[in-house]
């Protein structure tokens, strides 16, 4: 295996991997804001999140940012509670660009979660660029395929089982927000 293939590899299992469930949770609750016609809007979105990922993990590989994780581990259930309120509070505007700058800034905080590893994994490559490329293409795939998977099940359960369109919303956002207020909970004890 090459080490492109090695770390598009590890990229993949990154976001998939159900030990690392925030980022699942997290991308779940992306996708449950937006219908089976934003579908092209939610790829911008979870673009926008691996793009803030890549760049907080090549900033951190490189030693130019270091924030104590357990700040990081408290914000990433953060961002998840925000995303799911999002969709189901009447403030959510779908229409302007600030979505996406939110999503961004969502994606450097996740990234952060997972750069000491990362860090430790590269530090050991005198190329960083090529496996910091490979596994965020991994990571982006790993997304893609939850996206799939989300609204294929939406478009079952709308077409064929007749569920009403909002019930996928409502449903991945509540459980979102309860995952999010119990790592919230945990997290805090350690850092407060």
């Amino acid at each position: 295996m090459s080490l492109f293939e090695m770390y598009l590899k590890l990229g993949f299992q990154h976001i998939i991997n159900i030990n690392g469930y925030d980022h699942i949770v997290f991308v779940l609750a992306l996708c449950a804001g937006y219908s089976i016609k934003e579908l092209k809007k939610v790829l911008i979105l979870v673009t926008a999140f691996t793009i803030g990922h890549s760049l907080t993990l090549a900033l951190s590989t490189l030693k130019i940012i270091s924030i104590p994780s357990d700040i990081i581990e408290f914000l990433i259930p953060a961002t998840i509670l925000v995303t799911a309120l999002s969709n189901v509070l009447p403030f959510k505007s779908r229409n302007n660009r600030f979505i996406y700058i939110v999503t961004l800034f969502f994606g450097l905080i996740h990234g952060l979660g997972f750069s000491n590893y990362l860090k430790e994994l590269l530090g050991r490559e005198a190329n960083i660029i090529t496996p910091l490329l490979a596994f965020n293409i991994g990571l982006e795939l790993g997304q893609i395929v939850i996206l799939i998977a989300y609204f294929l099940l939406l478009l079952l359960t709308v077409n064929v089982f007749k569920a009403r369109d909002n019930f996928w919303r409502i449903f991945i956002s509540g459980i979102a927000v309860g995952i999010a207020m119990i790592l919230l909970m945990d997290t805090g004890k350690v850092l407060f």
